[in-house]
């Protein structure tokens, strides 16, 4: 068992440091967990951090599923058969760049619901994930045999909050279904972090990337005694759509880990291993003061985050460059590194063998609801995907500007079936030019969903349409509208490819084949194509967008079967002519994270 006195860790009674790594197995496939695992613990480190996202274990029907991907126990056991210790972040808020912060989308469609307080509605929601995933949790105690040492109590509360009733609820809600290892929280490494974040009697530990005496100083004057420990110690960054790769230097992110380890403190390296936003889970931040400001910034499918366990497995630089600072103070395992993982043939996809325009499919897709007026997606139960709108503007009008508010996130309109042009929730005053004949015309708006927001004060974040359509100021009414999660696309049917002419703008979907001897993994390119999303034998790999900065998407070799396989691309904006199957990945263009990152 894990304890703590005023000088640090105990582990079974002995002093005790922890040398951790996260690595999410919600971001890796299960049949990789053990390889991933075992690469960690090559790393050197002694412990495996994960966080437990309640909206990837609360399924749409309600139920909560701890089986398949979502066995976290599993995972645990895995990493106890590779002698790791394991640290439990289970919420019920985790950031975590995952979308909605782990929370379930569901939650904005509550009624005066309040998030991450002592609001009673919410506690209620909380309560009932405690109640689902507690017993999962409790086998998996060391106390009990299992390899889980520590919990922690929510998850950087002190950067959005200070509501002390609430962390307790979550604290005894803990201890009363029977966690009884040590608790803890992190928060930021500043003073109003610190106080709005941590619960008295408890183990307080730091996030930062740099600088570690000065950062521990903070976490010592609010916690005179007892272990310091860098709970996320960041080594890397993640990557934004439209943005650089961003990259941390080796040598330099060796030096820092040095300095911190030098202190005596413990750490969690974040992350070990990234690995992938596969679907639609990645989240996004914002830096706006509403949802609907501009400074939308959506999180790339690609988790890779510039660990020293690349997201494909990759032992990169930075591996060995870690490993040998960790040597230094703790026993490394004996043995031989992790061989490289095996990779399919490189090969060009050059032509595809079936297609379907989605507009033309929606009723193969979903069923239409009526509304008066536009609905965000979490009011008809969606969590993620697409979401189409459809109503008629009468006519005649002269060419007048069409306007979306509460747009979440990026809208591609059409008029009558041809492609009118594309709105994007950072240009919220941004109108299209919109004439209607005698008739007047068919409006149709397909919403992109490109991940909730995860961070700070603007998590209150619907998809969809959340206030309105007007046409020269004047609002239109009488909606049918479809939600289009695109989790079950066995109805779609695909014609001919010389039957469906594709035109930029017009959304459709492209299945390509491909002969596979032995699986394997690979890496998906899709050079001159616009953006949308990619599946692989049914499989939501993750969006593709010629904005960057990843060119490739991960296709890992769980997901490929011998023999035929079936890619399928949903492309939104400009259709291209092949797929590639590559041997690495690429990333995008590199430019170091900044440093005020750290």
């Amino acid at each position: 068992m894990l304890d703590h006195d005023a000088s640090g860790f105990l582990r079974d009674g002995a002093p005790h440091r922890i040398v951790a790594g996260a690595l999410h197995y919600f971001r890796v496939h299960p049949d990789q967990w053990e390889d991933r695992l075992r690469r960690l613990r090559a790393l050197g480190v002694n412990t495996v951090d994960t966080y437990v996202p309640w909206n990837f274990h609360e399924l749409p029907t309600g139920e909560v599923d701890f089986t398949g991907w979502r066995d976290v126990a599993r995972f645990a056991r895995a990493a106890q058969a590779l002698g790791l210790d394991v640290i439990l972040r289970p919420g019920p808020y985790i950031c975590a760049e995952w979308d909605f912060g782990g929370l379930p989308a569901r939650l904005l469609a509550v009624e005066g619901l309040r998030l991450r307080c002592s609001d009673p509605v919410y506690l209620a929601e909380v309560d009932g994930w405690f109640d689902a995933v507690v017993p999962e949790i409790l086998p998996l105690l060391a106390g009990r045999g299992g390899p889980v040492v520590a919990v922690q109590v929510e998850n950087e509360y002190g950067s959005y909050g200070r509501d002390g009733a609430y962390l307790r609820h979550l604290r005894d809600g803990l201890v009363r279904r029977g966690v009884d290892c040590l608790l803890f929280t992190a928060d930021g490494a500043h003073d109003t972090m610190q106080q709005g974040g941590a619960i008295p009697g408890h183990l307080s530990t730091a996030t930062f990337g740099s600088r570690a005496p000065e950062r521990l100083e903070v976490l010592r004057r609010r916690q005179p005694q007892g272990p310091l420990t860098a709970m996320e110690f960041w080594i890397g960054w993640f990557d934004r759509l439209g943005e650089p790769h961003h990259v941390r230097d080796p040598e330099e992110s060796a030096a820092s880990l040095d300095e911190l380890l030098a202190t005596g403190a413990s750490v969690n390296l974040y992350m070990a291993h990234g690995g992938t936003n596969f679907g639609l889970w990645a989240g996004a931040n914002h830096s706006g003061a509403h949802p609907c400001d501009a400074g939308f910034e959506p999180t790339s499918t690609s988790y890779d985050y510039d660990a020293p366990i690349g997201e494909a497995g990759e032992l990169t630089e930075k591996f060995h460059a870690l490993r040998e600072v960790i040597g230094r103070y703790v026993p490394l395992p004996d043995g031989e590194l992790p061989a490289p993982v095996p990779r399919l043939a490189p090969r060009r996809l050059e032509r595809a063998t079936g297609r379907a325009r989605l507009l033309a499919a929606l009723d193969c897709l979903s069923a239409p609801v009526e509304r008066a007026c536009p609905e965000p997606m979490e009011r008809l139960g969606q969590a993620r995907g697409l979401i189409h709108y459809r109503t008629r503007v009468p006519g005649p009008r002269p060419e007048l500007p069409l306007r979306i508010d509460g747009l979440a996130d990026r809208a591609h309109v059409f008029v009558d079936g041809r492609p009118l042009g594309v709105l994007d929730r950072n240009s919220p005053r941004a109108t299209l030019p919109l004439a209607t004949g005698p008739g007047g015309a068919t409006l149709d708006i397909l919403v992109e969903a490109l991940g909730r927001v995860n961070y700070g004060p603007t998590m209150d974040d619907r998809k969809g349409i959340t206030r309105g359509v007007a046409h020269d100021g004047q609002l239109l009414f009488e909606w049918e509208i479809r939600p289009l999660p695109l989790d079950d696309l066995t109805a779609l049917r695909l014609e001919e490819p010389e039957a469906v002419a594709p035109a930029d703008g017009d959304p459709v979907f492209h299945r390509f084949e491909t002969d596979v001897d032995t699986p394997a993994d690979a890496f998906v390119a899709l050079p001159g194509w616009g953006r949308g999303l990619l599946w692989l034998n049914g499989f939501l790999l993750g969006r593709h967008t010629a904005e960057g900065p990843q060119r490739t998407l991960y296709a890992p070799a769980p997901l490929w079967r011998p023999g035929r396989n079936d890619l399928l691309v949903l492309e939104l904006d400009h259709h291209g002519e092949a797929l590639e199957l590559r041997d690495r990945p690429d990333l995008g263009p590199t430019a170091q994270a900044p440093s005020s990152e750290y």
